[in-house]
Formats: C-alpha cells, structure tokens, sequence
C-alpha cells in the first residue's frame, strides 16, 4: 500500500468526493502527478512574478538613462 500521510483525506472531482485512502495505486500516482504539475505552475507562476518585477524595474532604470527631450523653440520665443 501507498502512503497517503501527504495527501488530502478527500479530493473533489467535478460534483464527486472520493476519499484518497480508498484509492488504488494508479489513482494515487495520477493524483501525485496533479499535485506535482500544481507545484510546478506555481513554481512557474513566481517565477514569472519575479522577472515580470525586475523588468519594470530595468525599465525605469532606462528611462532615467535616456537623454531628456529638449523644449521645441517656436518663432515666438524670441520675441
């Protein structure tokens, strides 16, 4: 038999309630397999969050690297 200690007493599956102890083998390495692919999206998901950050972060420091535009002078400025 399987361990079971780390996984959820339940799981819902659509409108179905089954409880993890009653599963057999395959279901068990399906819903390690689900469990495994969740913590890799979320893994991939901070990631993401991390990155998207430190881009917005190179950008502002690029805008302050840019020249200023300078002020357009028009015909009446001089006068």
């Amino acid at each position: 038999m399987i361990p079971t200690d780390d996984l959820p007493e339940t799981i819902t599956i659509g409108d179905q309630e089954y409880v993890v102890a009653e599963m057999n083998e395959q279901a068990l390495a399906q819903l390690r397999g689900i469990q495994f692919c969740d913590r890799q999206i979320q893994q991939l998901n901070n990631e993401w969050a991390i990155a998207d950050t430190a881009r917005i972060g190179y950008q502002h420091a690029l805008k302050l690297e840019m020249p200023q535009p300078q002020a357009q002078s028009s015909e009446y400025d001089d006068a």
